[in-house]
């Protein structure tokens, strides 16, 4: 796995690392912020960024290595790292990551994580491209990834609509005011209601967390599938596995399609329950 890519696969394991510390904050800090765990979000994060740069990294063995390549994977691999442990540095102080303006320099992490994942989505963007235009060994592997990868890129993107300012956000600015906070995850409340267990999606409102995820995911889930596929089947019949990779695709494109408009609507997930 090593040989993938070395610096995805170094910095996929420092994610990892964080991971691991933030469940040890978990048990051994009582804390919450905005409702949650204080350590769930790096938590979160870790294994979020280390399944990410696992995942590029096997994606980018069918790539050789040019100079556009490997500062793409450089960029992507340093800047997950420093995000997850920015986002635990900001948990430990006892204060959020994401979309906080309450100081000077709670103003300046934020709009450097944007820079960051903004220049992470680009360079997505480019890797997938290269990809796209190179010949693959393994072509229905390939198309998991590529098919995987857009649907990321899409995920992705969804954070940008997190970013924007809310109503009452905006109606503050309009009175003179400064907002402590800029976006959110949920769409029709503050952030901090009621959440679903482990991953506190709101259970009252949208939560733009969940096309994001779906989206973000199908990148693993379309591969996984193929592997399993071919662990069932005694022989490989490549019809079968692209039309199998082709409907799945399909169907992770309009959950996430769904999964948006819902969240978008303010409606929770789940509906909460009206007895």
């Amino acid at each position: 796995m090593h040989r993938w890519s070395p610096v995805m696969m170094r910095m996929a394991a420092v994610s990892a690392a964080i991971f691991g510390l933030a469940v040890i904050g978990l048990v051994v800090d009582d804390r919450l912020i905005t409702g949650a765990p204080a350590w769930l979000k790096p938590a979160k994060f870790g294994a979020s960024g280390a399944i990410y740069l696992v995942t590029m990294s096997f994606m980018m063995r069918d790539l050789s290595p040019t100079p556009t390549v490997r500062v793409a994977k450089s960029l992507i691999a340093w800047i997950l790292a420093l995000e997850t442990a920015v986002i635990g540095v900001q948990a430990a102080r006892g204060t959020t990551s994401h979309f906080n303006i309450d100081t000077p320099l709670d103003a300046a992490i934020f709009s450097s994580m944007g820079l960051g994942i903004a220049t992470v989505w680009i360079m997505s963007a480019v890797l997938l491209w290269k990809h796209l235009r190179t010949p693959a060994a393994d072509r229905t592997m390939a198309m998991a990834l590529r098919l995987g990868l857009a649907l990321n890129i899409a995920g992705a993107g969804v954070g940008w609509t997190m970013t924007q300012p809310r109503p009452a956000q905006l109606a503050a600015m309009q009175r003179g005011e400064r907002p402590f906070r800029v976006g959110s995850h949920t769409v029709g409340a503050p952030d901090g209601g009621a959440g679903l267990a482990l991953t506190q999606w709101s259970r009252e409102h949208g939560d733009l967390r969940i096309p994001h995820f779906v989206g973000m995911h199908a990148w693993q889930l379309l591969p996984l599938l193929l592997l399993g596929l071919r662990r069932v089947r005694t022989a490989s019949h490549d019809g079968t596995e692209r039309t199998t990779i082709l409907v799945a695709s399909t169907a992770c494109a309009a959950v996430f399609i769904a999964a948006l408009v819902q969240a978008l609507a303010g409606h929770p997930l789940i509906p909460p329950s009206t007895s």
